[in-house]
This record gives structure tokens, C-alpha cells and sequence, in this order.
């Protein structure tokens, strides 16, 4: 008896020793959900920088891939809300997901605690010179004229880049067809072979290619032009009038995370935003800074849901 009391005591101690450590007393693992070196998981590695060089602790990104990225996803839901794994949340496996998926193994709200959102990433409608086409409206006239013989191609089903040019489908009352691939590289590189058509791209990538005169800009899908090419129309200015669409990443934490963890975090993310030459370190890598605190990002995430599960709704769009 007295033997396991004081087994319990040790363990009471142990446990308040743990607690009482100042935190971040341990590595910080940061979940991507998607593979090596694509746009999720350049921005994740991003944050491990930041994160680290802030915090004083080493951050490691662990890739977790499959299924349109809720396996990462869900593993960071059900990790422990203890501050030591946090996960790189964007649009498809926060926003897209919720309607695009009829039983997904996550909820995007009650699973998470957001702690900031942190960049956009301005996104193009490029399509390929063999379009007679220099405008917008030159595009979708062409396009309503031919019904089914163009097409356009994403990063696969349910990202981003197919359910922005669903938007676009219904907004400009056009019918043209979605090839799907195996990521946005793939995509990017038979549109500039004349493979495919169109693609709405993000803007950093198609900036080359339109200025070696291989791809045709129409616009941004941004409510505002873009710093890296202010010359470019938005879709709304171009004529399609409210059109929007934005590519965001921002940083969360499984759902119970105590509040003084997501507060220092998110002090941490902002003071490494706003540190000498990091928004120009960022916007090499294609990303607009942000930072928000995390009742404004939760307020985007709503919103964001509400809009894609509608764009998934009226388009039909689903996975197979």
C-alpha cells in the first residue's frame, strides 16, 4: 500500500515537474500534409524556420501524404494538445474538404485551434498562346462558343486549383473541361506544351512563362492586383464583377490546446513575420504575409467553408 502511494506520488511530481517547464521545453513537430516540396510543404518548412529561430527549439517537419491530404490532417487532430505538433492548414484540407468529402475523418472547426493565419498566395488564370485570346472576356466569349472543347487542368481533384476553376465555370457561364493530375508540376508543364489549355496557377510560377511569352495572363483570382505584377487585371476588373478566390496557409493546433501556448505561438509567427527581411524572403517564395490572431482566422475558415461547399454544390464536383 504504501509502496504504490508512493509510486503515485512520483508520478504526481513527474507530471508537475512537466508541467511546470516553460514550454516550448522540447522539439515542435509542424504536420504537412501533402509531399516534399510542393507549395503546403514549402510554407510548412517556412514556419519551422521561423518557429525555431523564435522559439529557441528545434522544429521539424514531418510529411504525412494520401487521400487529398486528410490522412496529415486527421493524424493532427488526434495528436496531443500539448503545443508539440501543430499542422499547415490551407483551403483544401480545411475549407474544400468539409463538402468535397460526404464522411471526413475530421472536423476543420471543432478539431483545431487556429493560432494565425499567415500568407496568401496570389493565383493566376494562364492560359496557353494557341488561345486566340488576349482578354479575359475575349477568353470566356471563345469559350461560350465552343462548349466543351476546352479544357483545363489542376493539381487533382478537390485542390484549390480544379475548385477555382469550377467558381469560374459557374460565374462565367462557361463548359469547359477539368483534366485532373497528380499535382499542380504536372499540370504546369503540359500547359506549357499546349497539352492542356488553361490552369489557374499561382502567379509566382506562371510569371516566366508569360514573360517568355509561353502562357498568356488574363488575371488574378485576388480581390486586389498582385505586388508581383501589378499590371495584371483582376478577374473582377477583367469582367467577371465579385469573382474571388484566394489560396491561403496559416498554422493550427489540435483542438484543447491550452490558450497560453496558442498565444505565444502566435506571437511568435507574427514577431518572425515582421523581422528585417523576411516579407521579401517570403515573396520570393510566391506568398503575401499576413498574420492575423486566431478569432480572425477562425472567422476566414468559416467563411471559407461557407463559399466552397456552395462552389462544390452547384458544380458537381467530387472525387473519385
Amino acid at each position: 500500500m504504501v509502496k504504490a502511494l508512493m509510486s503515485g506520488t512520483v508520478l504526481l511530481a513527474a507530471a508537475s515537474a512537466a508541467l511546470s517547464q516553460p514550454y516550448p521545453a522540447k522539439p515542435v513537430t509542424i504536420i504537412v500534409a501533402s509531399v516534399v516540396g510542393g507549395p503546403t510543404d514549402i510554407v510548412g518548412r517556412l514556419v519551422a524556420q521561423m518557429l525555431g529561430e523564435v522559439l529557441g527549439q528545434t522544429v521539424i517537419v514531418e510529411n504525412r501524404t494520401g487521400a487529398g491530404l486528410t490522412v496529415g490532417t486527421t493524424y493532427a487532430a488526434r495528436a496531443r494538445p500539448d503545443g508539440y505538433t501543430l499542422t499547415i492548414a490551407s483551403p483544401s484540407s480545411h475549407s474544400i474538404a468539409p463538402g468535397l468529402y460526404p464522411s471526413l475523418p475530421y472536423d476543420p472547426v471543432k478539431d483545431f485551434e487556429p493560432i494565425s493565419l499567415l500568407f496568401t498566395s496570389p493565383t493566376a488564370l494562364v492560359v496557353h498562346p494557341s488561345i486566340p485570346v488576349k482578354t479575359l472576356k475575349e477568353f470566356i466569349a471563345f469559350a461560350r462558343a465552343r462548349p466543351g472543347q476546352l479544357n483545363y487542368g489542376s493539381g487533382g481533384n478537390g485542390t484549390t486549383s480544379h475548385l477555382t476553376g469550377e467558381l469560374f465555370k459557374t460565374r462565367a457561364g462557361v463548359d469547359i473541361v477539368h483534366v485532373p493530375y497528380k499535382g499542380s508540376g504536372p499540370a504546369a508543364t503540359d500547359l506549357v506544351a499546349g497539352q492542356i489549355h488553361a490552369m489557374f496557377q499561382g502567379l509566382h510560377l506562371a510569371l516566366p512563362f508569360v514573360r517568355s511569352n509561353r502562357l498568356r495572363v488574363l488575371g488574378v483570382t485576388s480581390p486586389k492586383r498582385s505586388p508581383m505584377a501589378p499590371e495584371v487585371p483582376t478577374l473582377d476588373e477583367a469582367g467577371l464583377p465579385g469573382f474571388s478566390s484566394s489560396t491561403w496557409y496559416g498554422v493550427m493546433a489540435p483542438a484543447a490546446t491550452p490558450r497560453p501556448i496558442i498565444d505565444q505561438l502566435n506571437a511568435a509567427l507574427l514577431k518572425s513575420l515582421n523581422a528585417p527581411g523576411m516579407r521579401q524572403k517570403v515573396a520570393e517564395q510566391g506568398l503575401t504575409p499576413v498574420g492575423s490572431t486566431p478569432e480572425a482566422f477562425a472567422a476566414t475558415l468559416q467563411d471559407e467553408i461557407r463559399t466552397w461547399t456552395k462552389v462544390i454544390r452547384q458544380s458537381g464536383a467530387r472525387v473519385d
